[in-house]
């Protein structure tokens, strides 16, 4: 797990498949070793994708570090007009995601490296399960870099394990001068809302 968030997993693959069972979706999605939780959907993804509201039906959202794609694919199967953005660091998580989004026929999903998003792009809706255990700087740069890309009337979902500094990332926020609340919590996880 330690490898997920490196840009060329070391690791060497061992392709595997997991199955998202959600109330309004099931999908089977392709997973490989090097990559998050590849031997099943990750918990904290899960609450994500059973608390928050449907997403914007239109316009751009951001599924930051996506990993094989569970919440994109979900993001474009609930807003099938919306042009979906996958992005992510690791390059086999950016292959596995744009892999189960075309067998998914999800043709609205753009699986992309960081850098790649056109800096024109901005986003209606955010959603993510953020790479925390990649250290308190990187994690406060990164949501910094694509927080400030919403739109006015833009809001961001945050999946945080509250035992993994979930009620110190919503302080922090409210520190950065962003509207953070707690949306829901369950299991040992918060759902932090953000807005402007």
């Amino acid at each position: 797990m330690a490898h997920y968030f490196s840009e060329q997993p070391k690791t060497a693959s061992r392709p595997g498949s997991v199955d998202l069972v959600l109330p309004d979706l099931h999908l089977r999605l392709e997973t490989d070793s090097g990559v998050f939780s590849p031997e099943r959907v990750d918990v904290g993804t899960r609450v994500l994708l059973e608390s928050v509201p449907p997403p914007p039906q239109e316009g751009d959202l951001l599924d930051l570090g996506c990993g094989y794609g569970p919440i994109a694919l979900t993001m474009a199967s609930r807003a099938p007009e919306a042009t979906v953005w996958a992005v992510d660091v690791n390059r086999r998580s950016l292959e596995l995601t744009a892999r189960n989004a075309q067998a998914a026929r999800l043709y609205k999903v753009r699986s992309v490296h960081v850098d790649e998003v056109p800096d024109d792009v901005k986003f209606r809706a955010i959603w993510s399960n953020p790479a925390i255990r990649i250290g308190k700087q990187a994690l406060h740069e990164m949501l910094t870099r694509w927080l400030t890309r919403l739109t006015p009337d833009g809001v961001a979902y945050l999946v945080v394990q509250k035992h993994l500094g979930s009620d110190s990332l919503q302080r922090w926020l409210g520190e950065q001068g962003w509207h953070a609340s707690r949306e829901a919590s369950r299991a040992a996880y918060r759902i932090l809302k953000v807005t402007r």
